[in-house]
């Protein structure tokens, strides 16, 4: 799946060529994604000028004055964008077009379709899909304060609490587990037990592994490609994570895997040692 820094990603390729440009017309082949794409968007995104984009956690926002297009990538989507000179046939799993006054194709691709494509004529972020959602990571708003002042008297899993949207807008498993290994914290560690000197030391570790992970390109574990088609290299720098059984890059010990919420979670033995070590 798409984590923030992919989205992020895509959004910095992207946005140059949207931003300023009016939609000239809408193409929806399979409107059965996750939630089925409002019947009425050709109409609704006709004639309207994208004025910016955002993304607000692991959700693109295309804020076009009178409403908001709200995409996510779910398990496999992607964006592309197709130069008017080079357009390609579309794919089978290439699900919708937009397509802007200069010609250029933003194609959106899903195989697995869990992604989605939706208006809203409202505020965006008072969708139901955004408004539970906690600070954006890579902003001041979230901090060690903040994270000491939402973790007291958790007894969930340190790496369960840095993956629930409502505390902490965005960050996904690989970059929970990555985050956890620099701030040498057991993912398996109660998160009311955290001191907030580790507290402290663990959203600054978040931000440091999202921000080089968005310098890299993202990580393209499966199948993902940038706006551009390229894939991130993020995973070469990978500490823990789908590591299982090698040697930990900083101490030696084999790396260990363990199952968390119905997730794998990755982590050094030895580095990871305890909740305030």
């Amino acid at each position: 799946m798409p984590e923030l820094p992919e989205v992020e990603v895509i959004r910095c390729g992207i946005a140059p060529h949207l931003e300023g440009h009016r939609v000239a017309c809408v193409t929806i082949r399979n409107p059965n994604l996750r939630w089925p794409v409002p019947s009425d968007l050709g109409k609704t995104l006709g004639g309207v000028t994208i004025d910016k984009v955002v993304r607000r956690g692991k959700y693109l926002l295309f804020d076009c004055g009178k409403g908001t297009l709200i995409l996510h990538l779910g398990m496999s989507g992607s964006l592309r964008l197709l130069p008017a000179a080079a357009i390609t046939a579309p794919e089978k799993h290439d699900h919708a077009d937009l397509t802007l006054d200069n010609g250029t194709i933003l194609r959106f691709k899903d195989p697995r379709r869990f992604g989605a494509i939706l208006w809203t004529s409202a505020d965006a972020m008072h969708h139901p899909l955004l408004a539970q959602l906690g600070p954006e990571p890579l902003t001041e708003a979230f901090n060690g304060f903040l994270l000491y002042e939402r973790t007291r008297n958790r007894s969930a899993s340190i790496k369960e609490v840095l993956m629930n949207s409502r505390i902490v807008a965005g960050v996904g498993n690989i970059y929970a587990n990555e985050a956890l290994f620099r701030a040498g914290i057991n993912p398996m560690t109660p998160a009311g037990e955290l001191e907030m000197s580790k507290c402290k030391t663990l959203a600054q570790a978040v931000k440091e592994t999202l921000n080089l992970a968005i310098e890299a390109g993202g990580s393209s574990l499966r199948d993902f490609v940038d706006s551009s088609g390229n894939p991130g290299y993020f995973q070469q720098q990978y500490w823990v994570y789908h590591r299982t059984g090698q040697p930990c890059r900083k101490c030696g010990t084999n790396i260990m895997q363990t199952r968390q919420g119905q997730r794998s979670s990755f982590y050094c033995p030895r580095c990871q040692t305890g909740r305030n070590n």
